[in-house]
């Protein structure tokens, strides 16, 4: 339900931490730390704090109170929460209409160890990590309907609704999904969902080499069999995952399948016949152990509680391989998922020039790279993401016209933005 509103003037301008109840204090908040030249750091619930470069701004934002369901439509495909909403909270709705957030969002619970569950629907939005259905129905950037929300002037701005064609509004939620809460506080998100399949099997090839694993997973995107999932674990993580079925040792290739049963079990068998997977080590994981297996993957379960680096590396699958090879010296954990585009990397010592050869690698293979935690604190030394000349000056100048100012989480992506 709607949390119930109380537009009172907000009064506490004077303390570090701005908490406001609702949007009308939002807006008021923002308007004097424009007119005051004070820069504000935006916050839901924390859980991705530490994703960024470090901030020092002189507020605050505590977006916490701005929270709650305001419409769910299950029949026309939609909900419309407030900013702060917990993601968890949204999932658990949907769940009880068998509908669900397709695009799968990133929960980095484990990873930062917060106390706040996976974060808010904000959260997720703002930084658009997206999981392994991705390849399939699209990042979150492609489930966003519409929103609303604050300027850095304190001007309120409202784009797209309830349903996709609205094109310019669309446009302009693509934008601010990724910014990492640099352009625009936001207030109120609408989002498609969809309903849940009604079975899910997951076929676990264990023993691959990396290059074969990669071959097959390759095929099955490219097949009419529809995977909505694809990811390789080395052997090195095979303890992580126990389940009745999982016997096999070795490495892990585990490809999803989704829709009605007999739907899936006849694609299951194209697999088998394609493959020749009666001579290989598989294995079918049931409904039940695919929902725990892919979550686990969601919430990047290997590297629970690491207190190593972790890195996030995008690449044309056609080029994991080579990747790989060049990362070697680098003696990195990893894993990968989305047939091999999406790879995360887990190091123990990590210096600024490091992380610059491994960016170079990275580019040199036609992919980006994002620093997602930094056990030795490098974030102030060198860049999280990958940006080029062109897109940095695009950049720039869309934060210039959402926030002139740069109060917004002035430097969180970038120096000088």
């Amino acid at each position: 339900m709607e949390l119930k509103r109380n537009s009172q003037t907000f009064q506490d301008f004077n303390s570090t931490i701005l908490k406001p109840s609702n949007e009308e204090q939002v807006q008021q908040i923002i308007r004097y730390c424009y007119k005051n030249n004070l820069s504000i750091e935006i916050i839901g619930t924390g859980s991705k704090k530490g994703i960024g470069k470090n901030l020092q701004c002189k507020k605050i934002l505590d977006m916490s109170n701005i929270s709650g369901i305001i419409n769910y439509k299950p029949d026309e495909l939609y909900i419309t929460a407030k900013a702060s909403t917990p993601v968890n909270f949204i999932q658990e709705e949907l769940k009880k209409n068998n509908q669900y957030l397709a695009f799968e969002p990133v929960n980095f619970e484990k990873i930062f160890e917060k106390d706040s569950k996976e974060g808010t629907i904000a959260g997720a939005l703002s930084c658009n990590f997206s999981g392994s259905r991705r390849f399939k129905v699209g990042s979150a950037r492609d489930h966003i309907l519409g929103f609303k929300g604050y300027n850095g002037k304190g001007e309120k701005i409202k784009s797209g609704g309830t349903v996709q064609k609205n094109v310019t509004g669309y446009d302009l939620s693509k934008l601010i999904t990724g910014s990492f809460g640099t352009l625009v506080v936001l207030t109120e998100i609408t989002l498609k969902v969809l309903p849940l399949e009604s079975d899910t099997k997951t076929i676990v090839i264990s023993g691959l080499p990396l290059e074969d694993s990669l071959e097959i997973m390759g095929s099955a995107l490219n097949s009419s069999n529809d995977p909505s999932g694809t990811v390789f674990y080395p052997e090195n993580f095979r303890n992580s995952f126990s389940f009745n079925d999982l016997t096999y040792p070795g490495s892990i290739t585990a490809i999803r399948l989704e829709g009605t049963s007999g739907s899936v079990d006849q694609r299951i068998k194209n697999f088998y016949n394609q493959w020749s997977l009666n001579e290989k080590k598989t294995t079918i994981l049931d409904k039940a152990q695919s929902v725990i297996f892919w979550e686990d993957t969601r919430s990047l379960k290997v590297f629970s509680n690491t207190d190593k680096s972790l890195l996030r590396a995008v690449v044309p699958p056609s080029e994991t391989t080579n990747l790989i090879s060049r990362l070697r010296l680098f003696h990195a954990n990893y894993f990968f998922d989305w047939g091999g585009s999406l790879v995360w990397l887990e190091l123990d010592y990590l210096s600024s020039e490091k992380i610059d050869q491994i960016r170079k690698r990275v580019l040199d293979v036609g992919g980006y790279l994002t620093v997602i935690k930094s056990k030795q604190n490098l974030k102030d030394s060198t860049e999280v993401f990958t940006v080029n000349p062109i897109e940095f000056r695009i950049s720039q100048n869309i934060k210039k016209s959402f926030d002139p100012k740069r109060i917004f989480n002035p430097g969180r992506m970038y120096r000088g933005i």
